[in-house]
């Protein structure tokens, strides 16, 4: 029996405006209860980022992936703006996403529980301060998708082994 995938990005915070993580999972409830539990060794658990902040669903891994390492080249400042877009007020989505109701048990699948799905931010983006024309240097980034602004999507050059069905495991 094939499992089924719900690719989503999430961002991950210690607390508002504090240490951020950016990830892909095919299964975001397990994902986050993972990192809120710090099951997995790491990143989020060294820096006590706990706290679901914002998160995308995806059609594909393919596009989850895609969107996962654009938002990693973004500078900060467009990250803040993204969460800030969807959470002002930095709370955690964890309710959200298991149903605030709902027992959860992370051992088990949770394919149909409830998950809300953001609506994707425009496609532009209000540039950030640096880059507004009264500023005297344009806004800079680091390589191609660093920058939220541009029009056209990003094509992965290789697929991730993620897409096997995502954090290693083969379908």
């Amino acid at each position: 029996m094939k499992r089924e995938l719900h690719p989503a990005v999430y961002i991950m915070a210690s607390a508002c405006n504090g240490t951020l993580y950016i990830g892909v999972t095919s299964n975001l409830i397990q994902r986050v209860w993972q990192h809120r539990e710090g099951v997995v060794e790491g990143f989020t658990t060294q820096y006590h980022v706990k706290t679901l902040v914002w998160y995308e669903q995806h059609d594909t891994m393919e596009s989850a992936i895609t969107r996962e390492k654009a938002l990693k080249k973004w500078n900060r400042d467009w990250k803040l703006r993204l969460i800030e877009e969807v959470n002002p007020g930095w709370r955690d989505l964890w309710d959200e996403i298991v149903g605030a109701e709902q027992i959860h048990d992370p051992l088990v699948a949770h394919h149909d529980a409830p998950i809300a799905r953001h609506d994707p931010p425009p496609a532009r983006h209000n540039p950030p301060l640096s880059a507004r024309q009264d500023s005297p240097s344009p806004a800079r980034h680091s390589r191609v998708g660093g920058n939220p602004e541009q029009d056209e999507a990003i094509t992965p050059r290789a697929l991730d082994s993620r897409l096997r069905g995502n954090d290693g495991e083969a379908p």
